[in-house]
């Protein structure tokens, strides 16, 4: 059986965005992903999972690959709830520019700008909304730490 990794994965060009080290929000790399801040001003704690080599999608991950990126979208999505404790979290596979497929996992609170509806839809920034992210934005620096400790590669390469 030939790895569908070897196939499909490419030179990583000297202009990629997702190639530059450390990447705006970066929390921490491991020899397979990075993990990112991403820096949402309206949906703090929006984390990115990142494969480091381009691959444009997940079937062009070997199992194991595929296997070692999930596991680490489900360990960001429970140190998310235990941290910051959503009401709900999105994950969700976007991206079209970049050849590096990511993970996003996102915190949702049933009084945030966009709830019910995906984040990108827009909505409105409410009183209880603010007052959410400024609680969230609190728990942040705790989530945060925590994902360093949990994935710094001295512990998960």
């Amino acid at each position: 059986m030939t790895d569908h990794a070897d196939q499909h994965q490419h030179k990583q060009p000297i202009d990629c965005p997702l190639c530059a080290a450390p990447l705006p929000g970066e929390l921490v790399r491991t020899h397979q992903c990075i993990i990112v801040d991403a820096q949402e001003p309206l949906y703090p704690g929006f984390t990115r999972v990142i494969w480091v080599n381009h691959v444009r999608e997940m079937t062009d991950l070997s199992a194991p690959e595929r296997q070692l990126l999930m596991d680490t979208v489900f360990e960001v999505e429970r140190i998310m709830r235990g941290h910051l404790q959503p009401h709900k979290v999105n994950l969700a596979s976007l991206g079209n520019q970049a050849p590096h497929v990511h993970w996003h996992v996102i915190a949702r609170w049933s009084d945030d700008v966009a709830f019910p509806n995906p984040i990108w839809v827009g909505g409105t920034d409410t009183q209880a909304a603010q007052a959410q992210r400024t609680r969230t934005l609190s728990a942040l620096t705790a989530y945060h730490e925590a994902l360093i400790q949990r994935f710094k590669p001295a512990n998960h390469d």
